[in-house]
């Protein structure tokens, strides 16, 4: 891995001119746990013009650190470095819930319960690279588009959110971090990491949170084989399900409230 272990990848760019930058861990001392989710989110900024909210989470830069936890003072300093023709509005902060929320989850309804805190913990998206979902899709396309030739901005060229994140050399670079770490739990958010990494990696009898769940219950640790080395494997709810984040499933919150319950006895 390179020194500077948050590096520019290709020139993607946000809306107004950020460039999309890689987030891996940083800190590369041995952990106690691995933590696999899906891809990296980004710092959210509420677009207004003339008092009018154009957008109220306007996707605008790379986070400072992986499963950043949506620090207000940093915000406020990655957004003011933006630059924005006057014409074309202004950028402050979203609103708190909508910069790092699967972080707080993470932190609060995972590793705390675990009793286990970041400092124990090594984090790895299967994509570390942020993503254009539908609704900034939109917002780009209705609002921002519109203005680049007159104003002189960017084009946003982030690809669209994929279906596979990770192919076969990001799996080994992973493997890789994973041996690293000396993590002797390997915490799964949500199907997609047991589907594309897991089930590619290690001879396992489920390809789902789901199965995992009929197999063994929600919230049980086994053990897997990968590239040799044993691992204990818990595989939970995504965030985005176990805070109840937008669209969710109220089966996995519930799931996982009762995992949180039952440790707390």
């Amino acid at each position: 891995m390179p020194q500077n272990y948050k590096y520019l990848i290709m020139s993607y760019q946000y809306p107004f001119g950020q460039q999309v930058q890689s987030l891996v861990q940083q800190d590369r001392t041995p952990k106690k746990v691995f933590v696999l989710g899906v891809y990296a989110s980004a710092v959210h900024a509420r677009w207004k013009k003339d008092g009018k909210t154009i957008c109220p989470a306007l996707a605008v830069a790379s986070e400072p650190r992986i499963f950043w936890d949506g620090n207000i003072d940093e915000a406020k300093e990655i957004i003011s470095k933006i630059q924005i023709p006057t014409e074309v509005g202004t950028l402050e902060p979203a609103g708190e819930h909508l910069n790092g929320p699967s972080a707080k989850v993470l932190d609060e309804h995972i590793l705390g319960i675990l009793g286990y805190s970041r400092k124990n913990a090594w984090l790895c998206d299967l994509l570390p690279e942020t993503r254009i979902n539908d609704g900034q899709a939109k917002v780009i396309e209705k609002e921002y588009n519109p203005l680049i030739e007159k104003y002189g901005l960017n084009e946003v060229n982030i690809p669209k959110r994929p279906t596979v994140f990770c192919d076969d050399k990001r799996r080994q670079e992973i493997v890789s971090e994973l041996k690293e770490s000396k993590a002797s739990l390997l915490v799964l958010l949500g199907d997609i990491p047991i589907a594309q990494f897991l089930n590619k990696v290690a001879e396992v009898p489920y390809k789902s949170l789901q199965e995992y769940v009929e197999l063994y219950g929600y919230g049980t640790i086994t053990a897997a084989t990968v590239d040799g080395h044993t691992v204990n494997v818990l595989p939970l709810a995504h965030p985005r399900q176990i805070g109840a984040l937008g669209a969710h499933s109220d089966k996995w919150t519930k799931f996982h409230q009762e995992w949180e319950s039952n440790i707390n006895k």
